[in-house]
This record gives structure tokens, sequence and C-alpha cells, in this order.
């Protein structure tokens, strides 16, 4: 089960960071919906195909032919436009050595997708030093793009309030937890926690998709997610969404962009009161 670490801590700033401001956070959001958006027909019309699928670190872990083209198709329209950048990527890895970091996740969901279940999305954020500056997730299914800069949150052009359920009773928790690793770790533990999130929240669900389940939070349609063993470009767009909305992001391990666990809520949700504050003992937000 994951436990909480320190919330993520900043070290200097970088020249980058100094002279951030908003018309350049716009501009990398602009360019975030551009990656995104280069990539939504291509998976409309691979969606319920039934593609082929492989496997990476074990049959838990699947990845197909689309996941590699679309993650292709985002680096260079990110390379295109600004080619001094790091490309952190789920497929391909970290290329290039600049200041400013991309983070990328062709398909967010890549069982749903594969299978035909229309829960799935693309995630590009950029980042710089540990700080967020600008995200989007993609629904291509909806067509439904989040985004945000540093002036705020929106869904379709549409200001975002993350708000909603103020105790676990009346909420919604969205959660990838227990994963197979969480069991295969502390099968005891990872299942009691998982049966007191049931009997505490009036619904939990696991619909498969870290990113897309934060952009529901940020847009006040699900009140709580919570995950393990998640990776930065799993959450980089996320965290900027959730926040800019005015909910709440906690990383559970070392640093917002280290591997690890993650909480997040509406605005207004009572954590304290929550049974999640026992379960993973979150830090406190900054």
């Amino acid at each position: 089960m994951t436990t909480a670490g320190a919330e993520g801590r900043r070290g200097p700033q970088t020249p980058l960071e100094d002279s951030m401001d908003l018309s350049t956070s716009r501009e990398l959001c602009d360019v975030a919906a551009e990656a995104a958006r280069a990539v939504g027909e291509r998976l409309r019309k691979a969606f319920r195909s039934r593609p082929e699928v492989e496997t990476k670190r074990d049959f838990h872990d699947p990845v197909t032919e689309h996941d590699r083209a679309a993650e292709e198709t985002i680096r260079e329209v990110i390379s295109r436009r600004f080619p001094d950048s790091t490309i952190i990527g789920e497929e391909g890895g970290t290329t290039g050595s600049g200041e400013l970091r991309w983070y990328v996740d062709p398909i967010d969901g890549t069982a749903n997708f594969a299978a035909g279940l229309p829960f799935f999305c693309v995630s590009v954020a950029a980042a710089v030093g540990e700080e967020p500056v600008a995200g989007v997730i993609y629904d291509p299914v909806r067509d439904d793009e989040f985004r945000a800069d540093l002036g705020g949150a929106w869904c379709n052009g549409v200001r975002l309030r993350s708000r909603g359920a103020a105790g676990d009773r009346e909420a919604m928790l969205l959660s990838g937890f227990p994963t197979a690793g969480d069991v295969a770790a502390d099968r005891q533990g990872s299942l009691e926690a998982f049966g007191r999130m049931l009997e505490a929240f009036a619904s939990v669900r696991r619909p498969g998709s870290a990113a897309l389940n934060l952009a529901h939070v940020a847009a006040g349609w699900a009140d709580v997610a919570y995950g393990s063993g998640v990776k930065p470009w799993d959450v980089a767009a996320g965290v900027l969404l959730i926040r800019q909305a005015g909910g709440v992001y906690l990383p559970l391990g070392e640093s917002l962009f280290a591997p690890g666990g993650y909480l997040a809520h509406v605005g207004g949700f009572d954590l304290a009161g929550s049974v999640m504050a026992e379960v993973c003992r979150p830090a406190p937000a900054a």
C-alpha cells in the first residue's frame, strides 16, 4: 500500500522559471493541444478495431502500435515548435536536454483503448523544474479537451471549477488502486484498504486512466482520485488541471514527478475527515 512522502520540494529556480509568464504558458498549452489533437483522428479510427496487443513489464502492461505511432507524432509536433526541449514519453523514453520538459502519454488507458472501452486519453504537459506550466488532456472519443495554463483551467473553452462533495458519504472516488503490484506486495493490506474505501464512499469506480480521472475531478464530475504506481507522464497535465481549477493534488512520493502514488480531490472536500487520510496518509497541501 502506498504511503505518503513529503510534498514535492522545489530547488532553486532556473532562468526559464524566472522568465515564465502567462503568455508563454498559454503558448505552451496551445502546442500541447495541437500535439494531442494531432493523434485524435488516428485513435478514433483505430478504436474498437481490436488492435494487436503486446506487453511491456508483464501482461498487465499492454502496448499497441497506436501508442508508439501516436507518441512519434506528438514528439514531431513538439520538436517542430520547441526544438530545444526535453521530451519524456511513456514509449520513447527521454530525448533532448533542454530546461523545458514535456511529459507525453500517447494513450493513457491503453487496456481500455485496445478492448474497446471508451475511457482513455492523450496527455501532454510542459514543465520547468518541478512545476508543470501547461497541460492538455484530450479525450478523443468525446472530443473533450481539458487544458490548463498559469491563468486557469478549461474544458472545451468552459472554465473549470473543481467543486463537489464535502465528505466520503456523498463522494465518488475514482481509483486505480489496488494494482496487481499492490496485491502482490501486500495482499491483505491492499485489499483491506480497498474494502475501507468501498464502505466509506458513496461510489467507487476503477475506470482505467489516471489522467482522465484527474481531468474529471478538475471538472467536478468526480470528487476524489487516488492511484499508486503512476509515472510522471500519467499525472503531469492532471496536476495543473486540478490545481488551476481550485482542487487539491497531493503527490505521495518524494516529489511531484517521482514515480509513486497520488491523491487528488475537489476544492472543499474534507480530507481530514476522510478514510483516505488514514489509508494513504497524504502530506498536507503546500
